[in-house]
């Protein structure tokens, strides 16, 4: 007696098989930028580290040292001096996880920024004519979830250049 073959089993593998030939490799997460900022503040602080502004461009990373408290109102005007390559490279892969959507938001401010001296974040992005910026809140409960990876790893870049 010859066995013949499952045809469901034979059906569910010709299912699996055309599911993952149709898939498509990941998509490249490399966001484009002529500069990007990122840094944090904090109103009610003492010291160099309340406000932390980062530049990113041409492959390289700068410092602000002005430390100036952002405003909502304008893009923050720093004063960079550029940090080693080991820093770059440290945190070159923060635009990775900058959240596009955000390009959508109508308005600078998401959150309340600092309002409980908990800090906030600044993050300005510029690439070929679109120039924003934005404060984050630092709390992540006041922001939409689909900023909270960002949020965690703009603070974690920053910790990493201390």
């Amino acid at each position: 007696m010859k066995k013949q073959p499952n045809i469901l089993a034979i059906v569910l593998l010709l299912v699996v098989s055309l599911y993952v030939s149709s898939c498509k490799k990941g998509k490249n997460t490399t966001v484009q930028y002529d500069h990007f900022i990122f840094g944090r503040f904090y109103g009610m602080c003492g010291g160099e580290e309340c406000i932390e502004i980062f530049k990113l461009e041409q492959n390289k990373l700068y410092e602000d040292t002005r430390d100036q408290y952002p405003s909502n109102l304008d893009f923050y005007n720093g004063t960079y001096l550029q940090l080693s390559g080991a820093k770059y490279d440290a945190t070159k892969d923060i635009v990775n996880y900058f959240p596009t959507d955000i390009l959508n938001e109508k308005d600078t401010v998401i959150g309340s920024p600092d309002a409980g001296d908990w800090g906030g974040l600044y993050i300005e992005y510029d690439y070929n004519g679109v120039h924003r910026f934005w404060l984050l809140d630092k709390m992540k409960s006041n922001v939409p979830g689909k900023y909270h990876l960002f949020i965690d790893k703009v603070n974690e870049k920053i910790d990493s250049l201390k």
